[in-house]
């Protein structure tokens, strides 16, 4: 069973869509906060988005853009518009593929049904995926996801790096320096920008119920501590 967002400002189609959907089994979550797409994609984590270009607060090229930055998952978006610009551009900012309105419901779940073969099913790429795992904590830096236990949280491509960076090191301290160089390739960067990232890494960490993981080595850098984590 698959999870799909549908981010459609009109009702009636927004509901059709998610009728059809749930016909052949799968989940669709129809989002009404239009300003908060981003933190809802993050909250459901689903397999596939369909997104509408002309949505209230900032468009659909937006989302695509801020969705494209914590996943790579299938977007297709739904539109009125037409123009060949404007499927240049949706594809151009991270979609995967264009429906033109009006639409066939049938064509719409062919095509997501292409899109969910070829991202998790007979047509998906069989490379092994890449992990990094310490004491329960699983990061999979392909997908920008850190699991513990039966918990998972999505991360940013900075918050992946930065993970990855302390788990490498543990139990050894990551030096301010070596973060860096990771980060932002010894490019100048103040004390504020690290801590801000070190600051979500630790929100992250909460999330899966580790708050006093990551220790900050005053005059050295930062220690990921998980001798003592358990997954619950």
């Amino acid at each position: 069973m698959y999870k799909m967002l549908i981010v459609e400002d009109d009702p009636k189609i927004a509901d059709l869509l998610k009728a059809h959907i749930e016909k052949y089994g799968d989940t669709a979550i129809v989002i009404h906060e239009f300003d908060r797409v981003l933190e809802q994609f993050k909250r459901h984590s689903p397999h596939i988005v369909l997104l509408d270009i002309n949505l209230p607060s900032f468009d659909g090229y937006y989302w695509c853009r801020q969705i494209r930055q914590v996943s790579t998952c299938p977007i297709i978006f739904i539109s009125a518009r037409d123009g060949k610009m404007d499927q240049v551009m949706a594809l151009e900012n991270g979609a995967d593929d264009f429906i033109t309105k009006p639409f066939y419901y049938e064509i719409v779940m062919a095509k997501i049904r292409s899109q969910l073969r070829r991202a998790y099913g007979d047509y998906a790429v069989k490379n092994d995926e890449r992990t990094v795992e310490l004491g329960g904590l699983i990061l999979y830096p392909e997908r920008m996801e850190l699991h513990f236990g039966k918990r998972s949280v999505p991360l940013s491509k900075k918050e992946t790096i930065l993970m990855e960076t302390l788990m490498e090191y543990s139990p050894r301290v990551a030096s301010r320096e070596v973060i860096l160089e990771k980060l932002w390739d010894d490019a100048f960067v103040d004390d504020n920008t690290l801590s801000v990232n070190i600051t979500r890494v630790r929100k992250r960490l909460a999330e899966l119920g580790m708050e006093e993981t990551l220790e900050t080595v005053r005059g050295l850098g930062y220690r990921l501590n998980l001798n003592a984590e358990e997954p619950k």
